[in-house]
């Protein structure tokens, strides 16, 4: 049976955002998961308290949080080792190249990151690259789209991937899938 997992983050939550989005909430809280990796500013502990009732969290403290976690982690699941950073030391923000050095230097199969606020994923040679963007649609900065973001990611046999990245466009949430 495929792993499933939540990869979400950038919340910056009470200060830019009140809340998750109910429509984004409402779909995660009916959905069954392994993990949750979140690619940190929670901005508070409420937040990571609340994550916790969707599944085990591993996250890592974005350059916003005060809460004692980790800069960067490295988790195996289904023998895809995910390296995880919230990507606050990359500038450009989201630069590819600096991001696939950072996954290259971590030894991963998949790096998830943060920081952007806007969601993408690349595959550069044979490293996924996965941003989120921000859960809740959180003004970051630079250039961010503004549009809350997500993604499930599935592990299955012979570690492929499924990545499903839904955005919140109006009242209803956009899938786009990848196979890799």
């Amino acid at each position: 049976m495929p792993s499933r997992i939540l990869v979400l983050g950038d919340f910056h939550m009470p200060e830019r955002a009140k809340q998750i989005p109910q429509i984004i909430w409402d779909f995660v809280s009916k959905q069954k998961f392994d993990s949750i990796l979140c690619t940190g500013d929670l901005t508070s502990e409420s937040m990571l308290i609340q994550l916790k009732h969707l599944g085990p969290v591993k996250a890592v403290r974005g350059n916003m949080d005060y809460l004692d976690l980790p800069d960067h982690q490295i988790i195996t699941i289904d023998d895809v080792r995910i390296g995880m950073t919230h990507g606050h030391v990359v500038y450009p923000r989201g630069n590819l190249k600096q991001l696939f050095s950072i996954a290259r230097k971590m030894k991963v199969d998949v790096l998830i990151t943060g920081h952007t606020h806007s969601e993408f994923c690349k595959k550069i040679e044979n490293i996924v690259i996965l941003n989120p963007g921000s859960c809740t649609g959180a003004w970051g900065g630079g250039n961010y789209s503004g549009v809350p973001s997500f993604i499930m990611l599935e592990i299955m046999e012979e570690k492929r991937l499924r990545i499903e990245l839904y955005q919140l466009i109006g009242e209803k949430l956009k899938e786009t899938s990848y196979v890799y």
